[in-house]
């Protein structure tokens, strides 16, 4: 569903992306929603900068996502699994303790693109987006389908330079502007 015109002059330019998935469970092994970004990601061209797995812990959450954040050589932040409505899906509230900016319109446009392929359920999801530290972050749920659509239906022609009318790429220059010194 990507809109790059055939006779885009933009180059393509990678972005380094940081996987984090959140579960008291899972192992790398195990990690099957996290495999699909890491492929994904790397199919489009763009450069895995790390890769963890983090417990269902808040406070855990958060600090990973702002240390990130603050890494240069990070510019997204994509975390899969916790965003549901049990007692320990906190990623979502992680997620919110960090961000400066929140893109309400990511978890609209998931919702929508959701409940084409699981119908009324997709209620029970509250995938997220944001900014901090001139970083886009990303909570989506924890399946490889969710993973999948987030991926194929939003963040592959977002985070795509050549996607037109516009993309998050071409407005990372722009994210900390409000922290630029007055001249």
């Amino acid at each position: 569903m990507s809109h790059i015109p055939a006779n885009n002059t933009r180059a393509f330019i990678p972005v380094r992306i940081a996987i984090l998935t959140v579960s008291d469970t899972r192992s790398m092994d195990e990690d099957r929603s996290g495999d699909t970004l890491v492929k994904r990601l790397e199919g489009a061209g763009h450069q895995l900068a790390d890769r963890k797995i983090i417990r269902d812990e808040r406070g855990e959450i958060a600090d990973q996502l702002r240390a990130w954040s603050l890494d240069p050589e990070i510019d997204v932040i994509i975390s899969t699994g916790g965003t549901g409505l049990t007692g320990r899906d906190v990623t979502v509230e992680a997620h919110r303790d960090v961000y400066e900016k929140e893109i309400e319109a990511f978890g609209t446009v998931f919702t929508m693109i959701s409940v084409q392929k699981i119908g009324t359920s997709a209620v029970q999801s509250r995938a997220t987006g944001g900014v901090a530290n001139g970083t886009y972050l990303f909570a989506l749920p924890g399946s490889t389908g969710a993973c999948k659509d987030a991926w194929d239906e939003i963040l592959e022609a977002q985070l795509d330079y050549r996607h037109h009318p516009c993309n998050f790429v071409e407005i990372f220059p722009r994210l900390e502007e409000h922290k630029q010194r007055k001249k």
